[in-house]
């Protein structure tokens, strides 16, 4: 089977990938053997070599991308499912009901998918350890379930099924081109360690299959070889792959592990290995022609297919008549017996074992038949064969006389099976009459080889016990159950028993409630909050760009309205020296004015006196300058300093229209010098800052005078420009220059004739130019008016957000980047600092750079007195430091699980006038981060929980009408009401480039840049431009909603649509811009041009005949084929002899400075690059900074200049050194002579010559001041110097090597280069963020860490290298720095080694739907119960609690439910009771605290409290003091079980062979101590039954209907038909388990939660994720990563990447994340000792060791700050901590202590100091 490759097509790796590769079924073919002799270890090798990671499938990878599922991948998936019986009983259903169940948890979480099934794969869906006998069983479900998904979807377009020969069939290939794919979900063989084969591989593999009884082992190799082969084979085509059999569906997330084609450095050309050879005996039969079967009552596919095979069969005697005819009765029996009805046969007889066998074998022959399936095509009978067969009712139907006649009583079964028979009969030609008669065999006759089928009879339900508490009543009220009394005392439910000497905690001890004031913090947690303020003020100026770090925020006076402007015109005269003229008191008295009146009077006549005087001094001044640049003949640098000039101009100065004129008259004069020359686009860009320029004094409103207005009027009329109305608005003046155009009134004619029409830069007419070259420039005016409340003039959507607040309402907006979001969280702020100087406001950032920066610019806004001390204007909260004091603020800037912890804190909520109670409005910046997978849970609590109006912001929902729906009924739940307001436009034009890198660069220093910047990177070779047209290279995508055509954009559409327009496709005449647009154009005519050119876009893109294609071809024709380039030369002086190196195109590190280079040469620095990997941010700017170094040795060492510039500054400092000896040596002689009262005139002579040296030596100081060899010299260095001291870098520079920051980070930053990301120093960060806003730095490499919301103004942004986590969604959010509003009018976006086709899907792409959490999980139950209680039932506790149960839609994208969520909540307390978390009130009692405060770990926390209130910790813990080593070893395994928890991919022994065996590391975790896993396993188990009976009441309740229907094809199975079939042991009715997966045997006894979860009825709401349990083996059948337990014996970073497959990026982050869970539980321990609960504020400052390292650099800084000042004492407050807390036990719970939990405490604290101090290694 040869693949034949059609035409070219747009993916020509494919096409060569194709074209090479040679599908041979028995023959395997290798081009790369990695040096291996067996082509199998050759793909495995390549396999376990390539780099993956585990993602959230749609919130973090592919939104709303569609991705394809192989269908033997699916197959193998589904079929591997434990439940699933093929062997003794072939449940076809239940196989079916498996993948549509799949398919369909995969829609209902937001994926979009498509199915392809590739022939060659056939052999490929049989799970490992299947005896072959059993094999065409599963041929018979492939060809199954394929027909049935691919008629029973289809119809419906859900999903759309494909099949192919194989995937390098060229048809295949095509359709990857047309289907727009983003990643392909493949089976990568490995399977769970109970699944794998233990036989030895054979000698030879091939001989063994080829024999068609190949053993297992081999069977499984070869599967796994080829099932690799086929990812091999895309990853080399650049598609991503995700492993199906890692795929994890938890809550609204689809977790799996994603293998990333972009990581690859070489892919291996593997074809495909021989087959497993796994359905070669499965021939194609023939079959009789389908005329033949008639008088069928209702035929359908199955009954047509029955006939068939039983006729086959029955010719080939494989099957006996009366078999046949027990068969049919089964068949009939299939459409009316209810699905409820139908349970496994205690026994199989040999009959039925053979009757199956011979039935599936023929039935997978039939089914192989092509022509048969278009016959059963034409006939168009309803496609049932997914319950072709149900081997256990045909079981029974053999044997059980009994069953047999109450089937053939119902009358509807009996026809059925009559027509049935008797078609069989007529099929047959009348042969087998006779011998149909039914003669089966009773129990008795064949009672030999009977096999049995396992069937427990279910348990009796648990009881309930009784729970009473008036707020959670009021909720749970319609949930009704059965409850029993309390728990005695020393007794716990089920297995959960405690230590005996824990015994006593069950008496219901109490939390002690929260401390209530806060102390006054100690001296060195003041000066930490000094030394942050003060970094926060340096921060806070370079985000206002104040001068010298000088603010001038607004000053809040509370109930002070803000009154606009409105000068007095002064009435009186006023002298300057005071006195008054003659009339003066005449005047005053005849208009008596009051005190205040006159005041303002004087004031206004005193202003105006001042500004007359300003004007003059202004003009004095300009007149000055003027002269000075008249006299710079370089015209560029006359243009750039007048524009500096203007820029310090106040902007209502008189003469800063003159200064505009003068620069515009600079353009002319450099456009009239250069228009001969051959780059006319240069000239045009000229001209469009001229047109700029016209359009920015048209708004002028003071300065205009008539000679401005006249030659403004004449260089429009001279360029061609459309008329512009200036008016004059100042008294006429004579210019202080004269302008080239118009020198005199005479010589005006003659220099507008000396002009040639055909040189003027636009050829095309005013409208073509202003398209063509002045978009940026257009004004963006946009319904804008003027409005009191604000210092701008706001646009009306922003009129509307301010509606809305000062209407304390609620408000959702969604806008784009740059689009003008910033101002609504100030105004909402500084109405709250208005009002009162209690209210609070609180600000919830997604990340920690977030929260700097909001701070910052809060501290740079607004100031404000306040009457009692510890109050402040704003405070910073988050886990790894604060500044201020949280509840003290009046606006708290914090992330999203620092504001939950302080809502649910008893302590903030137990007054009408605490803390909780004081919040006026919560804003959610970035609010789209709900989707997250990570915190998004977090988010969705909070927006439930809120007590007061919101804000949400975000410039990236997909989904925003549904996300508004949403939120708006949970506003409404709360009492608010949710305005929504959507913008969709940007400030400044984004522009898309793909970089052109060199073969050859030969850099000798940076190139000299224009002067003159105009946007842009256009007209060059490095750089080529992408039409957003051009991307959309796949039709079936459609276009982007945010798919947005700047000016030029829009006018090269419609000139392309014109060219390729043909008679039946037609552009209209009103597209014209000529007709659609007016003289003068503004954005807004654009918009509207815009949506109608796309509209008409979209109507050909939807017709296949149309020239769309040719158009988005002649637009995208530059970046298919790109023109190359040989070589970048830097410097004019290097010639063909430069010491050139080559540059790998496919390397970041090669690539990144020539980029860069080439950015520079186009004016388009500062530019932010991004890359989502940590090190290898590090590591390109490493590579930069490391070839700016060795290109400047090396020009140092052959410039001659240079060297002899350094030997005289050398010289200098040596005569500085003597003359310094000199002078030294003077003072003392002078001092001698002084003592000897000498008159030696030698010695004065001496003095007075040292004088003279000393005198010359200074005069030659301004020649060398500033100069310093080692620094970097100009063109080696991308800094800016001229905006920033260099003793303000020095000054940067000391505080971070004062703070241990790494040498080569603080050099780069002399380079202009900075990095930024997570794992970095926060000082550094913030340094980095200071200088990159003062434009010293110019380039900074990033992660993620900027893309969200940071004010990081830059022109460029670049995407270096692709990556799983480049997504729409990110995309966007970093491609919104560049071109900020207010700094550029245009931003540039720049692809850096990534791949066309990648670039295109990034701009087409949709962003991604947002989706919802389960939020309900059971420790915030537990935190509602804490708050309660601790607050004495507050006001603000049951408003919170309301709100939460209260929701009509718990989460987004949840159906209307709320029961569901009602007996989630009740059987959550169920599971408190039963921990003895709470008591019988809603009380909590115990470790109830411990719990809370591990809230963060999900699951984990509930495991390892089973483990301390068992009394396990205080058993092992017993031998601290004796055996250290051991006790510590084994806490550490149980805690790496517990927490931290990474599952491996499944395991491989080659794998374990080749890495793991070779490294320090053991990568997979042993098992759990025995104790602790009999533990653990009892918890689970209890939890197990409580969710049943969860499952139990809530069916009861509430669910009647059947469960009969397949959860995606929505086929329903059996019918309504009454049967009178008693029920038994072996055929009892499951009401908790799904009736699909009961046909396998099984009852409504559960193995696990997972079990419970995965195949409970439909209509139950049960979510694994959160149910509160932790599964463990053989319950979670992949193995954990032991990286933590490895850390923590061996310390190597390195072998956890290398063997653990821990990203070395990441790794910081775990083990400080590892670090913070120690940390909380040895807080929460000495806290319940102490009985002294801690808050849960103060249970907010633990931090990892990793977030403690920084901190610690801080305090060191305090401590010598503190020596120096003298000072005494030891008041160290806990880090970051305002809350004192008593160190002292209190004695009157002493006894309550429990004698051996010290020990444990111990434990914990030393394990804690082992595993710091192998991790603060990480940064020695």
């Amino acid at each position: 089977m040869q693949a034949s490759v059609l035409g070219t097509k747009p993916y020509a790796g494919i096409e060569e990938n194709a074209q090479k590769t040679t599908f041979v079924r028995q023959d395997f073919f290798v081009v790369a053997t990695m040096g291996r002799s067996s082509q199998e270890d050759a793909v495995l090798d390549w396999y376990n070599s390539i780099f993956s990671s585990r993602v959230d499938l749609v919130g973090d990878y592919a939104g709303s991308e569609i991705f394809l599922v192989e269908f033997d991948s699916l197959l193998l998936r589904c079929f591997s499912n434990p439940k699933l019986n093929f062997s003794t009983g072939f449940q076809l259903l239940h196989a079916v009901y498996i993948v549509e169940k799949l398919l369909q948890d995969l829609l209902s979480r937001r994926c979009r998918f498509q199915i392809v099934c590739f022939d060659q794969n056939e052999d490929l869906c049989v799970p490992t350890n299947v005896d072959r006998t059993d094999y065409p069983k599963y041929a018979l479900a492939r060809s199954v379930i394929f027909r049935h998904l691919a008629r029973n979807l289809n119809a419906s377009n859900r999903i759309i099924i494909r099949r192919f020969a194989s995937f390098t069939d060229a048809e295949f290939v095509q359709y990857l081109n047309e289907s727009g794919t983003y990643f392909v979900m493949c089976h990568d063989g490995a399977m769970p360690d109970t699944a794998v084969s233990q036989e030895p591989l054979c000698a030879d593999i091939k001989k063994c299959l080829q024999a068609h009884v190949g053993c297992r082992s081999c069977a499984e190799r070869i599967r796994k070889v080829n099932l690799r082969a086929m990812i091999s084979w895309f990853i080399g085509n650049q598609y991503n792959v995700a492993l199906i059999n890692e795929l994890r569906c938890a809550d609204s997330k689809v977790m799996t592990v994603v293998l990333e084609s972009s990581r690859q450095q070489s892919v291996g050309d593997f074809g495909t290995s021989y087959g497993t050879a796994a359905f070669h005996n499965v021939p194609t039969s023939g079959t009789l022609a389908l005329g033949e079967l008639g008088g069928i009552i209702e035929p359908s596919e199955r009954d047509v297919i029955s006939i068939i095979v039983l006729h086959t069969a029955m010719q080939d005697n494989g099957i006996l008549a009366e078999e046949a005819s027990a068969f049919l009765l089964h068949t009939a029996a299939l459409q009316y017996l209810p699905l409820g009805n139908r349970r496994p046969s205690i026994t199989i007889s040999n009959t039925a074992k053979n009757l199956i066998c011979s039935f599936t074998q023929t039935a997978a022959s039939v089914l192989r038949n092509h022509k048969l399936l278009e016959q059963l095509d034409l006939l168009n009978l309803p496609v049932n064969l997914a319950d072709l067969l149900d081997g256990f009712l045909l079981a029974s139907l053999t044997y059980d006389a009994c069953l047999r006649d109450k089937l053939l009583a119902n009358p509807a079964v009996k026809e059925k099976h009559d027509t049935l028979l008797g078609a069989l009969v007529q099929a047959s030609g009348g042969s087998f009459d006779k011998k149909l008669i039914m003669r089966m065999t009773t129990e008795d006759q064949d009672s030999k080889g009977l096999t049995s089928c396992v069937y427990p009879i279910p348990s009796n339900d648990q009881n309930i016990l009784p729970f009473k508490n008036a707020i959670f009543d009021s909720h749970l009220a319609p949930v009704h159950l059965h409850l029993v009394g309390e728990l005695s005392n020393n007794s716990t439910p089920d297995n959960a028993k405690v230590f005996k000497e824990l015994s006593h905690w069950h008496n219901h001890k109490k939390a002690v409630a929260m401390k209530g004031q806060t102390q006054k913090p100690g001296f060195y947690a003041r000066r930490r909050n000094d030394l942050y303020m003060a970094e926060m003020h340096a921060y806070a100026a370079s985000l206002t760009n104040a001068a010298g770090k000088v603010l001038d925020p607004e000053t809040i006076i509370v109930n002070q309205t803000v009154q606009p402007f409105k000068p007095h015109r002064a009435s009186v005269a006023v002298k300057i020296d005071g006195q008054s003229s003659k009339g003066s008191k005449k005047t005053s008295n005849l208009t008596k004015k009051s005190g205040k009146t006159a005041a303002l009077e004087a004031a206004a006549a005193f202003k105006a006196v001042r500004a007359q005087s300003k004007e003059d001094i202004d003009a004095a001044s300009w007149k000055v300058r003027c002269k000075e640049l008249l006299s710079q003949h370089n015209l560029q640098i006359r243009y750039t300093t007048a524009r500096d000039y203007s820029i310090i101009l106040h902007q209502a100065s008189l003469f800063r229209p003159e200064v505009e004129l003068f620069m515009i008259d600079c353009l002319l004069r450099i456009w009239m010098e250069n228009r001969k020359g051959t780059d006319a686009d240069a000239g045009a860009r000229l001209t469009a800052l001229i047109w700029d320029a016209l359009l920015r004094l048209l708004k002028t409103s003071s300065g205009m005078t008539p000679e401005i207005v006249a030659s403004l009027k004449v260089i429009s009329t001279v360029l061609r420009f459309p008329t512009l109305d200036y008016q004059a608005n100042a008294a006429s003046r004579p210019l202080v220059f004269t302008c080239v155009i118009i020198k005199t009134k005479s010589s005006k004619a003659s220099m507008c004739a000396s002009i040639d029409p055909t040189e003027l830069p636009t050829p095309g007419g005013a409208t073509i130019f202003q398209l063509e070259h002045c978009g940026p420039y257009l004004d963006r005016v946009i319904d804008s008016a003027p409005d009191t409340r604000v210092l701008f003039h706001p646009d009306a959507w922003q009129r509307k957000v301010l509606d809305a607040i000062d209407e304390n309402q609620s408000l959702f907006v969604v806008a784009p980047t740059s689009a003008g979001k910033t101002f609504i969280s100030f105004y909402a702020m500084e109405q709250v600092l208005k009002n009162d100087d209690e209210g609070v406001v609180v600000y919830v950032a997604p990340t920690k750079a977030l929260v700097n920066q909001i701070a910052a610019e809060v501290q740079a806004r607004f100031s404000k007195s306040f009457k009692r001390p510890g109050k402040s204007v704003w405070a910073i909260h988050t886990r790894d430091y604060r500044i201020n004091n949280p509840t003290g603020c009046q606006i708290l800037v914090t992330v999203p699980h620092v504001l939950q912890i302080m809502l649910l804190a008893p302590s903030n909520a137990e007054r009408s006038n605490s803390w909780s109670c004081r919040i006026k409005r919560i804003i959610f910046d970035e609010v789209h981060c709900i989707g997250q997978a990570e915190d998004g849970v977090v988010w969705e609590q909070l927006l439930l929980q809120s007590p007061c109006p919101i804000i949400a912001l975000s410039a990236t929902v997909g989904n925003p009408k549904e996300f508004n729906s949403w939120l708006a009924s949970t506003q409404e739940a709360n009492g608010n009401k949710l305005v929504m307001i959507e913008h969709h436009h940007r400030c400044s034009d984004l522009r898309k480039f793909t970089y052109v890198p060199p073969k050859q660069f030969c850099f000798s220093g940076l190139p000299a840049s224009s002067l003159i910047h105009t946007p842009g990177l256009d007209k060059t070779e490095a750089f080529e431009f992408i039409h957003p047209v051009a991307s959309l290279s796949n039709k079936s995508r459609g276009m982007p909603k945010d798919l947005h055509l700047e000016a030029r954009d829009c006018l090269w559409l419609w000139q392309t649509m014109e060219k390729h327009a043909t008679e039946e496709y037609v552009v209209p005449p009103s597209l014209s811009p000529h007709k659609a647009l007016p003289d003068v154009i503004k954005k807004i005519h654009i918009f509207e041009w815009e949506k109608a050119l796309k509209a008409k876009l979209l109507e050909w893109m939807n017709k296949g005949s149309s020239p769309f294609e040719k158009v988005r071809q002649d637009l995208s024709k530059e970046l298919v084929k790109p023109a190359t380039r040989d070589i970048l030369r830097t410097n004019h002086i290097c010639n063909d002899k430069c010491d050139a190196r080559k540059v790998n195109a496919k390397s970041l590190s090669s690539t990144i400075l020539p980029a860069l280079t080439d950015l520079h040469a186009k004016n388009a620095l500062p530019a932010i690059v991004f890359n989502y990997d940590r090190v290898q941010c590090e590591r390109l700017m490493r590579d930069v900074v490391e070839e700016l170094e060795k290109n400047e040795v090396a020009w140092k060492d052959a410039n001659t200049s240079w060297k002899e510039k350094v030997s005289e500054f050398e010289k200098f400092n040596k005569e500085q050194k003597v003359i310094k000896a000199k002078f030294k040596d003077g003072k003392s002689t002078g001092k001698n002579k002084a003592k000897r009262g000498s008159d030696d005139l030698g010695d004065e002579e001496r003095v007075s010559k040292f004088n003279r040296e000393r005198e010359a030596g200074s005069a030659e100081h301004s020649k060398w001041d500033g100069f310093d060899p080692c620094a970097p010299i100009n063109g080696f260095h991308f800094a800016n110097g001229k905006k920033l001291l260099q003793s303000e870098l020095d000054e940067y520079k000391r505080q971070l090597r004062e703070r241990g920051i790494a040498e080569w980070l603080i050099s780069a930053l002399s380079r202009g280069i900075g990095v930024h990301h997570a794992g970095m120093n926060r000082k550094y960060r913030q340094v980095v963020e200071i200088l990159f806003r003062k434009s010293y730095l110019q380039v900074v490499i990033a992660t993620g860490t900027l893309a969200l919301g940071i004010n990081m103004p830059c022109r460029t942004v670049v995407f270096a290298g692709d990556s799983v986590f480049l997504t729409a969604l990110n995309f966007r959010q970093c491609a919104g720095r560049a071109g900020r509003r207010g700094f550029d009018v245009l931003g540039n976006v720049l692809f850096l080694g990534i791949p066309v086709q990648r670039v295109f899907r990034l701009l087409s792409s949709r962003l991604p739907d947002l989706n919802g959490h389960f939020p309900i999980t059971t420790s915030l139950v537990l935190r509602l119960a804490t708050l309660l209680h601790g607050s004495n039932n507050s006001d603000f506790a049951i408003r919170t609690i309301n709100s939460i149960f209260s929701q009509p839609r718990l989460y987004l994208g949840s159906p209307k439910s709320r029961m569901a969520v009602l007996h989630h909540l009740r059987f959550s307390i169920e599971y408190l009771r039963r921990q003895s978390l709470l008591d019988a009130d809603g009380s909590p009692i115990n470790f109830a605290g411990c719990v809370s405060h591990l809230y963060y770990t999900d699951n984990s926390a509930w495991a390892f409290h089973v483990l301390l209130s068992s009394g396990y910790f205080h058993e092992l813990c017993q031998d601290i003091d004796t055996n250290r080593q051991h006790v510590c070893l084994t806490l550490m395994l149980v805690l790496s079980h517990i927490f931290g928890r990474h599952q491996c991919k499944r395991a491989d022994k080659e794998f374990v062979e080749e890495v793991v065996k070779r490294s320090s590391s053991i990568v997979f975790l042993p098992s759990l101590p025995k104790k602790a896993e009999r533990t653990l396993r009892a918890h689970n188990k209890e939890t197990l039954a409580i969710f049943s009976t969860y499952v139990k009441t809530f069916v009861d309740q509430h669910l009647k209907d059947p469960d009969d229907t397949l959860p995606l094809s929505e086929m329903r199975i059996g019918s309504e038909e009454r049967f009178n079939i008693p029920p038994s042991a072996n055929r009892q009715h499951t009401i908790l388990r799904s009736p699909f997966v009961a046909l396998s045997g099984h009852s409504d006894e559960f193995d696990s939660i997972s079990d419970l979860c995965g195949t409970v009825r439909s209509g139950v709401f049960l979510e694994e994720a959160v149910v509160p349990y932790l599964p463990i083996h053989p319950e979670s059948t992949v193995p954990l990563n032991a990286y933590l337990y490895d850390f923590y014996k061996h310390g190597d970073v390195n072998a956890l990447e290398r063997a653990n497959k821990i990203r070395k990026s990441d790794v910081w982050f775990h083990l400080n994340d590892f670090s913070l869970v120690l940390a909380t539980i040895i807080t929460s321990l000495n806290n319940f000792m102490k009985s002294s609960s801690a808050s849960e504020v103060s249970m907010i400052d633990l931090m990892g060791s990793g977030d403690a390292h920084e901190e610690s650099e801080d305090d060191k800084l305090l401590v010598e700050i503190s020596d120096e000042a003298g000072h005494q004492g030891d008041d160290l407050a806990p880090l970051g901590v305002w809350d004192d807390e008593d160190d002292e036990m209190d004695e009157g719970n002493n006894a309550d202590v429990e004698t051996r939990l010290p020990k444990v405490l111990k434990a914990f604290q030393i394990l804690k100091e082992v595993f710091d101090g192998k991790f603060k290694q990480m940064w020695a």
